[in-house]
């Protein structure tokens, strides 16, 4: 368990070091005005105090993706320690700080919005589609998981359905009211709950000490089918939530809505991020132990769902393992409304469309519940259906990391000089080259098994090299990309 320690400890030193190097070249102001001063209305501007907006923040940003995710990306090995350590100090919390931050800066602008201002109005357009069908996507997939576990392991005599109804009611309720009505005054709770479910699992392994692979063990892929999911890029799109997601960025304008002061911006989307790192960390931890040789239960083919339910019953009590299960269903719902809240949003904002009256959220609201709706029947009807949902799901977000990043980068290249925007255009690039590698490697949804591996490589290379040159030259003209 010697890697884990230190794997720990470096997320925090990361938080205190580079995160306070982040923040400092961003230049976060705290005499500057914010959106929730200058533009309160009482339903998406309105002040909160910062530990509720980093709960609140934290318990979006995270849903299933740092456990279920983590969960499927420990099968790679100690490979996915790394990725989860470095990926969220790196990419994934520069990612969420500098895409809240200059929401901040921008009247808590959506993130198409910044896609626009940044990378052109033909990126603000085709991004404001590919958001708002993420978003969809992920409230598909955040009514799917809930009810699914929610119905096998508390009411098996019932039709899921219910619980579906139940769950996209609750949605549309809390997409609707005011963010400090629903979101402002529960979420906090359940942002406990979620923090509460790793630290019993830390204790667990104080107390079990189970054997986790060491980094020095080696980095070879452990994955039950090595042959058909190499490392690269198929972990780095495994680990989603716990490394970079893009679904964060679409979050935090959100919070950045609520923000009475600049300087809260590190510990709310920095910190948040580090929080899911951990939170991430301690879960792909256990699972090594249940993947590993020395597991004292068979976990081979079960799903990452059915491997939380195995890790809770297998080392706490009833009543924490009932928590714990209850804390994973929470952590879903709760990221599965902020996303059609965000799609709302979005909507509402290239609309130019208030929200302040309740008629124009409902107008809005229903017709984007209707198409969820529609792709949820399909996602359950058929377990096939929701695994290449899953999938086209699990891709697209990272892609729309991808795209924030180079947003970003192309803002410090105009607004904070050339060494600046080293930051993001190293994470840019490598999650250029993983999106685009997954698209002609992977077997399953991509062209992988009609290419050669090497070629795919090749492929998802030159549009990484591609990416670069429009950059650099584009930014030498002092031109928008």
């Amino acid at each position: 368990m010697v890697t884990f320690f230190i794997a720990l400890a470096v997320l925090v030193l990361g938080y205190l070091f580079y995160g306070k190097f982040v923040e400092k070249v961003f230049g976060a102001d705290p005499q500057r005005a914010t959106p929730a001063t200058t533009m309160a209305d009482g339903v998406d501007y309105v002040p909160m105090k910062p530990w509720r907006i980093f709960l609140i923040q934290f318990l979006n940003i995270a849903g299933v993706g740092p456990i279920i995710g983590a969960i499927m990306g420990a099968q790679f090995g100690t490979a996915s320690f790394l990725w989860i350590v470095f990926g969220s100090i790196f990419a994934g919390a520069v990612h969420d700080y500098l895409a809240g931050m200059i929401s901040l800066r921008d009247k808590g602008a959506s993130l198409p919005e910044i896609h626009g201002t940044y990378l052109g109005k033909g990126a603000k357009q085709i991004m404001r589609a590919f958001t708002i069908l993420l978003m969809i996507l992920v409230g598909v997939v955040f009514v799917n998981t809930p009810a699914t576990l929610l119905n096998a392991n508390f009411t098996q005599g019932w039709n899921p359905y219910i619980w579906v109804a139940i769950i996209l009611a609750y949605y549309l309720i809390a997409t609707l009211l005011p963010i400090d009505k629903v979101i402002g005054k529960i979420y906090p709770v359940f942002g406990i709950l979620l923090l509460g479910m790793a630290v019993a699992i830390f204790i667990a392994f104080l107390i079990y000490k189970p054997e986790i692979p060491e980094l020095w063990s080696g980095l070879q892929n452990r994955h039950p089918v090595a042959a058909h999911n190499p490392i690269f890029p198929m972990m780095f799109i495994s680990i989603a939530c716990g490394a970079i997601s893009g679904f964060h960025a679409t979050q935090s304008p959100l919070m950045a809505r609520c923000m009475v002061n600049e300087k809260q911006g590190r510990p709310i989307f920095y910190g948040a991020m580090i929080t899911e790192g951990v939170v991430a960390l301690i879960w792909a931890a256990a699972a090594a132990y249940f993947f590993g040789p020395d597991s004292v239960v068979d976990v081979t083919g079960k799903s990452g769902a059915a491997i939380v339910g195995v890790i809770a019953n297998t080392w706490f009590t009833p009543v924490i393992a009932t928590i714990t299960i209850l804390g994973v269903i929470s952590a879903a719902v709760t990221s599965g409304d902020t996303a059609l809240r965000s799609a709302r949003l979005i909507i509402s904002d290239f609309l130019h469309f208030d929200q302040k009256p309740i008629k124009n959220r409902l107008m809005i609201a229903v017709p984007l519940f209707a198409v969820t709706a529609g792709i949820l029947i399909y996602s359950l009807a058929d377990a096939k259906g929701f695994d290449l949902i899953w999938r086209y799901f699990a891709w697209a977000n990272q892609v729309l990391a991808t795209v924030t990043l180079w947003a970003i980068t192309v803002y410090l290249a105009k607004n904070k000089g050339k060494l600046c925007y080293l930051i993001t255009l190293i994470p840019a690039l490598f999650m250029t080259m993983v999106t685009s590698c997954f698209l002609f490697v992977a077997e399953a949804v991509g062209l992988g098994a009609f290419l050669p591996r090497p070629v795919g490589y090749g492929i998802g290379a030159a549009i990484t090299v591609l990416c670069l040159v429009i950059f650099l030259i584009k930014t030498k003209k002092h031109t928008t990309i």
